[in-house]
């Protein structure tokens, strides 16, 4: 039991856990088993209560409805940051800021640059731009004290501003036909939950009631119903009064209950549905198309050179500062490891591109070919960046 305890507790964790689930995605994928595998993701699950009745398959469910959590519990880590934490004042956003914004140009540029004819493969520009906050702290955890804390907080800052661009982009590029019932709906559930917190209401059960219907309301209307997760977290006080007018936080206690379940169940069931590539289909030949390369190099080089570039730009024009106790070359290394896509790259490849086997896959190796190479490469810089 202290085993599994202390393995909890520690940040590289939910990295081992994430290798472990795509690792058995991909065994399953790969093997006799692969039929199984693809029957298990396409089964129909079904909710009917009353005139209310959602039929999807448990890969839609994954995707929509347990990621909605996770973006949930994304919109409560920016909300906390921006109110008092890493993003708390201009100082401390400059640079992450600056950077992030690179982090997302760049690669968007790389893939456009490789995809401008192709109408269909153009929709997955977004792919590389993303950056999987659990696996790079993960590789940083590894490192133990050969980074200082500022590099640690500097990526923890740019991850959020990419997960916000990562919202911003899901809601204005990746939405599909509105459907104007379920609209209204949706934002009178918003404006009911703003309502709450306007008039200091503390009870979760309310925000959570009327959350599951801004979900479902969401899920129906055309726009990703993860995106609802989001607009749930921000309307969730910071602190509040309870009953006997003692001060607590609301916002950190759904944060701190949703932590175990977000790191150590929604994230590896979500790579074991996204990550099975069956490799045996798929050749060099192919995977030297334009949209893995686009990926591949978006996530390998374009992340890094964004991230590093902008953040020289910042620095050099001196709208900021190098990290504390940091160097140029820690720097690098932890702009390799924005490259690793993972987690938000795959789930946004399930946006761009609704029919998964529309590029045979090669596209999610691509992201898991570019991943792997930034976590090795910023790895090894990071080993070394101490004496740089």
């Amino acid at each position: 039991m202290a085993l599994i305890e202390e393995f909890i507790k520690k940040e590289s964790s939910s990295g081992i856990l994430l290798i472990c689930s795509t690792i058995l995605a991909l065994v399953l994928s790969n093997t006799f088993l692969a039929p199984w595998y693809e029957s298990l993701l396409h089964l129909s699950v079904e909710i009917r209560v009353g005139a209310l009745h959602l039929d999807k398959s448990l890969y839609h469910w994954i995707n929509e409805g347990l990621m909605a959590i996770f973006f949930l519990f994304i919109g409560l880590e920016v909300k906390k940051e921006i109110l008092e934490g890493h993003l708390s004042s201009v100082k401390q956003i400059v640079l992450p800021g600056i950077a992030a914004i690179g982090g997302m140009i760049v690669p968007a540029a790389i893939y456009l640059a490789f995809n401008q004819n192709n109408p269909i493969a153009e929709n997955g520009w977004a792919i590389p731009t993303a950056t999987d906050i659990a696996f790079a702290l993960g590789v940083l955890s590894l490192l133990g004290r050969r980074v200082p804390p500022s590099l640690k907080a500097f990526l923890m800052a740019l991850a959020i501003f990419d997960d916000l661009g990562a919202i911003i982009i899901i809601a204005l590029f990746y939405t599909s036909e509105l459907s104007t019932l379920s609209i209204i709906v949706a934002i009178s559930s918003l404006i009911i939950l703003i309502l709450l917190n306007v008039f200091d209401v503390s009870k979760k059960a309310a925000y959570f009631i009327v959350g599951t219907i801004l979900w479902l309301s969401v899920l129906q209307s055309g726009v990703h119903a993860t995106l609802s997760g989001v607009a749930l977290a921000f309307t969730i006080p910071l602190n509040a009064k309870d009953e006997h007018k003692q001060t607590f936080s609301p916002l950190k206690e759904i944060e701190h209950s949703l932590h175990f379940w977000v790191v150590f169940f929604i994230l590896p069931i979500f790579a074991f549905a996204n990550a099975g590539v069956n490799l045996t289909d798929i050749s060099f030949s192919q995977m030297s198309g334009s949209v893995p390369l686009g990926i591949m190099l978006g996530l390998f080089i374009g992340k890094q050179l964004g991230v590093l570039g902008f953040s020289f730009l910042a620095i050099k024009l001196r709208f900021a500062t190098l990290p504390e106790g940091s160097n140029w070359l820690q720097l690098y290394g932890v702009s390799a490891l924005t490259g690793i896509g993972f987690t938000m790259s795959l789930f946004i490849v399930s946006l761009a591109f609704e029919d998964d086997s529309v590029f045979q896959y090669t596209d999610k190796l691509a992201i898991l070919i570019g991943s792997f190479a930034s976590g090795v490469l910023g790895y090894v810089v990071l080993k070394m960046g101490r004496h740089g």
